[in-house]
C-alpha cells in the first residue's frame, strides 16, 4: 500500500494548485480517503474528505467553496484542487485513506491508516 502526493509549489495569493495522490495497493474507489494539511507549529488539518464509493464529500469551513476533492478511479488517484489560495493556505498536504472497511469518512487523522509523505504548498506574494 503506498500513497504519493505531487502537484505542490508556490503560488501567489488568488492563485491555484491541483494536487494528486496516486494510490497503490487498494482501490481508492471504495476507500475513504482524505486529505490533511499541517503548518508548522501547528496540528494536522483535515481540509477534505471523500466516501467510500464517492457519493459524499465533507470540507473544513476554511476551505469551502475553494477547495474540491475528488478522485479518478481508473488512475486510481485523488486529487485536491484548490482555489483562491490563501497565505492561510500555506502547509505540508498529505492524503490519507482508511483501509477499514467501514462507513466512515471524514476529517479525523487517528482514523485513517495509510499515509502519504506529504507536499509542500506556499503561498505567497
Amino acid at each position: 500500500v503506498q500513497l504519493v502526493e505531487s502537484g505542490g509549489g508556490s503560488v501567489q495569493p488568488g492563485g491555484s494548485l491541483r494536487l494528486s495522490c496516486a494510490a497503490s495497493g487498494f482501490p481508492v474507489s471504495d476507500t475513504a480517503m482524505t486529505w490533511f494539511r499541517q503548518a508548522p507549529g501547528q496540528e494536522r488539518e483535515g481540509v477534505a474528505g471523500i466516501s467510500p464509493g464517492g457519493h459524499y464529500t465533507l470540507y473544513a469551513d476554511s476551505v469551502k467553496g475553494r477547495f474540491t476533492i475528488s478522485r479518478d478511479n481508473a488512475e486510481n488517484t485523488l486529487y485536491l484542487q484548490m482555489n483562491a489560495l490563501q497565505p492561510d493556505d500555506t502547509a505540508v498536504y498529505y492524503c490519507a485513506a482508511r483501509l477499514a472497511r467501514t462507513a466512515y469518512y471524514g476529517l479525523m487523522a487517528t482514523q485513517f491508516d495509510r499515509w502519504g509523505q506529504g507536499t509542500q504548498v506556499t503561498v505567497a506574494s
